[in-house]
């Protein structure tokens, strides 16, 4: 049995949908910023329970323009060392300065670490939902971001529909930003959404995404922007993904109990415990090895014998140990001991829409037999 890591999954009815859809775009002639893309932007912004919702070209577009609409200019922003590279990458090009936080056994962020690196210049905090779980931690990083004045952001890519004690994902912080990347939950090919309540963030992020212009069919630029439109055939596939959601999440989670009650019965390998009032996505199905697992040979030897294929960590190696952050900012590691553990001793299990309970059955016996 062959058993992807991930699969992008559009129903033939959904095809033949978007693509009538594509023709009446390209006969239009309106092919970016028309109805389509508003149609996206309302009815996610209603889904996460946020007034505001701006669709832009990618999750890491998402990132930048919520920094630029903040003025982030050369404010420090803290952010978990163990997430994409695109969250520490944004702050950089947003003219910010980067300063990374440990995690807890969750993934999530710490407080106790933020605490000890909030300094004066610092202006917010980002909050990453690795695997679609909302960390519990983030009320009292909350409390910690009101305490000094400081913006909380949520990155929130991974968390399409993730909740915790009855919030969605994005409508936690001042500002979030998705993703809509071929590997998550829900895909428009490429794009991201910001989400927000915040009406001065709402107004900047429409200028900043048309290239800083006042208005779309005007010259008058206000703002130094960029290209992050989100096209019309992209808004039309994400609406169709969108359309699917929860349907999505109802497999993943399916898939996901079935992983928790087996891996129960094996001894070197245990799941992130989700807490109470947290409902992961799952976008990855995420669990941890023992110390002694070499978790490289265990990843080839279930592709190589089993056709089990893992998808990628979340995050193999952490941002402050990655080649451009080392170099810039001369770290050695041992400075963030839990990321560094955790990030090397976890493994995600693959999950995805459709995924039948005979397959995650094969990916729990192969993998039991590998450890074993």
């Amino acid at each position: 049995m062959n058993i992807p890591a991930a699969r992008i999954y559009f129903p033939e009815d959904d095809r033949k949908t978007i693509l009538k859809q594509i023709d009446g775009i390209l006969d239009s002639g309106q092919l970016t910023l028309g109805k389509y893309g508003k149609e996206f932007e309302q009815k996610y912004a209603e889904y996460v329970g946020t007034k505001y919702a701006v669709a832009v070209n990618s999750g890491t577009s998402a990132l930048e323009i919520i920094l630029r609409a903040l003025d982030i200019d050369d404010s420090s922003v803290i952010v978990p060392t163990n997430t994409f590279v695109a969250t520490p990458a944004s702050v950089i090009h947003a003219g910010g300065k980067v300063v990374f936080a440990d995690i807890t056994d969750n993934l999530g962020l710490k407080p106790a670490s933020v605490r000890k690196v909030i300094n004066k210049d610092t202006k917010a905090v980002f909050v990453v939902h690795i695997g679609g779980l909302i960390p519990p931690q983030i009320a009292e990083i909350q409390h910690l971001c009101q305490e000094h004045g400081l913006f909380l952001l949520e990155d929130a890519a991974h968390a399409q529909g993730s909740i915790l004690d009855g919030k969605k994902a994005g409508s936690f912080g001042v500002a979030a930003a998705f993703s809509f990347y071929p590997t998550k939950v829900i895909t428009s090919g490429e794009g991201g959404m910001i989400t927000t309540n915040d009406e001065n963030i709402y107004n900047r992020a429409l200028v900043f995404r048309d290239q800083g212009k006042a208005g779309f069919l005007g010259n008058i630029h206000t703002e130094l922007g960029y290209n992050w439109r989100l096209s019309e055939i992209h808004a039309a596939v994400g609406l169709s993904q969108f359309a699917r959601l929860e349907q999505f999440i109802t497999d993943r989670r399916r898939i996901a109990r079935f992983y928790d009650t087996e891996l129960k019965k094996a001894d070197k390998v245990s799941p992130i415990k989700i807490p109470p009032g947290a409902k992961s996505n799952y976008y990855k199905y995420m669990a941890m090895l023992k110390d002694d697992i070499d978790r490289t040979a265990l990843k080839k030897e279930l592709k190589e014998k089993y056709t089990v294929s893992l998808s990628g960590e979340v995050y193999e190696l952490p941002c402050h140990l990655q080649p451009i952050f080392k170099t810039r900012y001369g770290f050695k590691g041992g400075e963030f001991p839990v990321a560094e553990d955790l990030c090397q001793r976890h493994i995600c299990l693959p999950v995805f829409a459709g995924m039948t309970e005979e397959q995650a059955r094969y990916v729990v016996e192969s993998l039991k037999e590998v450890l074993a």
